[in-house]
């Protein structure tokens, strides 16, 4: 047998072993990342309200946990504004955090509220670290066809952010939802980008469909807020929340407000609006609306 012919028979008898090796990593890669996505139910289901209008509420609540969260779920049962919302979008989530206790908060305000939920986060930067912050949506329908979406673009640290989308049906009428975080430190035209991901994913699951969209865009650049209407305008989404400030911070005792939050809306209307700035568990406010799907 010729050195040449030796070398075709090993490779020949190593090929299945490597393509077993592969097949193998890509498993596990499929398996982590399935891990960062979680959805269920509560022991106990709130009743769902039959009546055309619901609330929709959105929420950066920048990982809180312990006494604040219970705060939240008082807050999410009672406030005037915010109070009994049929579908929450949430940004900042934690599900095995430290600094949370390890808390699954998602999970926790689900049975608390009595609603369905689900919670997607991105990829971590190094193996083996904590789980990144994560979004989360909370519903009084079930919530079918859940997809986690990881934006496009690196932030600082190649730290990436989530989106999560899912299907739900209103008054018998399917809707698609998504819950959003975008990065911060990237150019506007990249959080477009990120933006234009999530569109892109509507059009894959329900292209016709009513749509909701909302989350911490993270619209801070001078140009962020004509960019972003522009960009869903021109997809057939509207919103409420189109000249107001929805985080408010101190900068060496200097207040500063930002328009970083965002409600958009295909095929349903808003019939009121509001930011609740009397609520001061995170650094964001809770955007809320009462909306009719057409």
């Amino acid at each position: 047998m010729t050195f040449a012919l030796l070398l075709i028979v090993l490779f020949a008898q190593l090929l299945p072993l490597l393509f077993a090796q592969n097949t193998s990593t890509q498993k596990t890669e499929t398996s982590t990342e399935q891990e960062l996505l979680e959805s269920g139910q509560p022991s106990t289901l709130r009743t769902v309200d039959t009546t055309q209008d619901l609330k929709i509420v959105s929420y950066n609540i920048r990982w809180r946990s312990g006494d604040d969260l219970q705060q939240l779920i008082k807050l999410f049962r009672e406030d005037p504004e915010i109070g009994s919302a049929s579908i929450i979008g949430l940004q900042e989530v934690d599900r095995k955090k430290k600094r949370s206790k390890n808390t699954n908060t998602a999970k926790v305000l689900a049975e608390a509220l009595g609603l369905y939920y689900a919670w997607a986060a991105p990829p971590g930067t190094k193996p083996g670290q904590e789980e990144e912050t994560g979004v989360a949506l909370l519903s009084v329908y079930p919530l079918t066809d859940v997809h986690r979406i990881v934006l496009p673009h690196d932030g600082p640290g190649h730290r990436r952010r989530a989106a999560l989308g899912a299907c739900v049906k209103i008054n018998g009428v399917e809707t698609r939802i998504y819950s959003a975080h975008a990065e911060t430190r990237i150019s506007m035209d990249q959080k477009l980008d990120q933006f234009k991901a999530l569109l892109d994913d509507l059009n894959q699951h329900a292209p016709k469909a009513p749509a909701i969209i909302m989350g911490d865009f993270n619209t801070w650049q001078s140009d962020a807020a004509p960019k972003t209407i522009k960009l869903f305008s021109e997809a057939g989404f509207t919103t409420p929340f189109d000249s107001e400030k929805t985080l408010s911070q101190r900068v060496l005792f200097v207040p500063f407000s930002f328009r970083l939050d965002w409600i958009w809306m295909r095929g349903i209307e808003a019939k009121s609006h509001g930011i609740d700035r009397e609520i001061e568990v995170s650094d964001h406010w809770p955007l809320w609306a009462n909306v009719r799907v057409r």
